[in-house]
């Protein structure tokens, strides 16, 4: 199809959806999605994340009465224009054999005063219309109070004092009365202090290592190098990042008791050990940036009699030291799959992999072909292609995926996956039996990847039979010679590594803030609720003045602007 008909069907669907919403008219605007379209909303309409499926829930959600107005009037979007500069410019797409034209538009919001930008993809329906298969709107800036990305020191002639004077004095003020609290440095916490300082809001990090980029550095010795961005590297960007972004940080930091928030004042009281010292803090907002939970470490009858080396895989340091030993590694997932190819590497006498549950395996390879180069080709800006893939509800990616989009990457991974499965190594795709073959995405979303392998080479040395596999047998015991199962058969061991994952969020929340506050929030952070959106990440958690930022990089980058407007609304009392 020609660029001019792409973009002439964009602009005259464009242009009738323009008039449904500047006449408040949700039957109209819903008429403009195929019956079983999707519509996901950030910010746009509420001060939350949305997504409906079907024009009865759209409508439903557009109807619903904010002040005396309907919703889709109330919001008053308005002005809406085809983007045909970018590389999101109308252009064709296909999704699992369903064909059609996709581009970006931008529009102004009513109330609250602000600027969006949108994004849909349209087929034709059986009477050959165009309609939305997807529709995104996402809130991009408030008007008045615009991300800045002009030099915040001012001109050369003005400046009287220093760069490092400069930045000093700017942390001093925000030292003295931090409007915002971020628990941990990691990427999540570094990007939402960056993004925040840009919308003029002061931001303090507090992170309980001596060095950003800490919590990187102490990673385990994975095996990824030069597949992937080494941890040393990342660590030191990272280091670097909160340098160029002026970010006011306290290392060697951490709460110190359960923080207290008066609902009067709306402020919170945190205690904050400073090093050698204790310091309270006011801060209006909190965040939690605190990364994946403490290592999950079951117990086994006679743990404390084994006699050789026992430790859970986040403590995971040398392969080296045990050359010649015999080696179980229980659990068979991404942090077992490292673990175990470092022992190999490092000349263990015998490695094997006790897998207790069914692994969703994807290679580097096929990683490479479906999750990178297509959706983020080279030559492109990085935010049009999170936009452009955040613009795709994920429950509609499950969907996808469970209708046969995952046979695709199966196909991909035919001949290891044919290797693992003769060596006794158990597949799967679903998230529990019979529930539809939702693969990597579903488990990375729903489950923050449990339960999936990447393989970088732990699937080539299984298949060889370099890595053991003792499979569908729960452990019983330990003894001081090795593990003993509940089928009575017994592994021999000098070291075991229990890669076993790590406790949910929440109990890291409940850790830093106790019992009181965690009681009166949802159960999860992450994983996705019933419509298919973050668990109460960079969205509102519950409790007021309370937000959690966590996540993969991607995930951060894009949300943390989200994050960022609606503390920004609640700083201007319109929220």
């Amino acid at each position: 199809m020609a660029s001019e008909d792409l973009c002439a069907i964009s602009a005259d669907w464009l242009k009738s959806l323009e008039a449904a919403s500047s006449t408040g008219d949700a039957t109209s605007f819903v008429s403009h999605f195929l019956s079983d379209g999707w519509f996901r909303d950030l910010l746009c309409f509420s001060w939350n994340f949305r997504t409906l499926s079907g024009r009865e829930k759209i409508r439903g959600f557009l109807s619903e009465v904010v002040d005396g107005k309907l919703r889709l009037e109330y919001s008053g979007l308005r002005d809406f224009k085809l983007d045909d500069q970018t590389v999101n410019a109308p252009s064709p797409f296909k999704l699992q054999g369903i064909e059609g034209v996709q581009g970006a538009f931008t529009f102004n919001i009513t109330k609250p005063a602000a600027l969006g930008r949108g994004f849909f993809r349209l087929t034709q329906d059986v009477g050959g219309e165009w309609k939305a298969l997807t529709l995104f709107t996402n809130m991009q800036d408030l008007v008045g109070s615009e991300e800045s990305s002009a030099d915040q020191h001012g001109l050369y002639e003005d400046r009287k004092i220093t760069w490092e004077e400069d930045v000093d004095a700017k942390f001093r003020a925000i030292e003295a009365d931090p409007t915002v609290l971020i628990v941990g440095g990691g990427q999540s916490g570094l990007m939402c202090a960056a993004r925040l300082r840009r919308l003029g809001i002061r931001a303090l990090v507090i992170e309980k290592n001596a060095r950003v980029g800490d919590s990187w550095r102490q990673r385990n010795a994975r095996t990824t190098f030069p597949k992937y961005i080494p941890k040393g590297k990342l660590a030191n960007f990272l280091d670097s990042y909160a340098v160029d972004q002026e970010l006011c940080i306290w290392l060697s930091s951490s709460i110190a008791s359960a923080p207290v928030y008066d609902s009067t004042s709306a402020r919170w009281t945190v205690e904050v050990q400073h090093g050698d010292q204790k310091v309270v803090l006011n801060p209006k907002y909190l965040v939690l940036a605190t990364g994946s939970g403490s290592p999950r470490i079951p117990t086994w009858n006679g743990m404390d009699e084994f006699q050789g080396a026992l430790y859970h895989s986040d403590f995971h340091k040398d392969a080296e030291q045990f050359r010649g030993k015999r080696v179980v590694v229980v659990g068979a997932c991404n942090a077992s799959g490292d673990i175990c190819q470092d022992f190999v590497a490092h000349g263990a006498a015998e490695v094997t992999m006790v897998q207790r549950s069914a692994t969703c395996v994807i290679s580097s390879s096929a990683m490479e072909q479906t999750h990178f180069k297509w959706p983020f080709p080279d030559n492109t800006p990085v935010e049009e292609l999170d936009f452009r893939l955040n613009s795709l509800p994920l429950a509609f990616l499950m969907q996808l995926n469970i209708s046969g989009g995952i046979q695709h990457v199966k196909m991909l991974d035919k001949e290891l996956h044919e290797g693992l499965r003769k060596a006794g190594f158990n597949l799967t795709w679903e998230l529990s039996p019979g529930s539809g073959e939702v693969g990597l995405e579903g488990f990375l979303f729903s489950r923050l990847a449990s339960g999936t392998m990447l393989d970088i080479g732990c699937g080539k040395l299984i298949v060889e039979g370099r890595i053991k596999i003792k499979q569908g047998q729960d452990i019983s015991h330990f003894d001081k010679d090795g593990i003993t199962f509940k089928d009575g058969s017994k592994l021999s061991a000098d070291v075991v590594v229990l890669a076993t994952g790590n406790e949910p969020i929440m109990e890291n929340t409940r850790a830093l803030l106790g019992n009181e506050i965690t009681e009166q929030l949802p159960p999860k952070v992450l994983g996705l609720d019933s419509e298919g959106e973050l668990n109460q990440t960079y969205r509102p958690s519950g409790h007021p003045g309370l937000w959690f930022a966590s996540g993969p990089f991607e995930t951060s980058r894009f949300f943390n602007k989200h994050l960022g407007l609606q503390i920004l609304a609640r700083e201007l009392g319109i929220a």
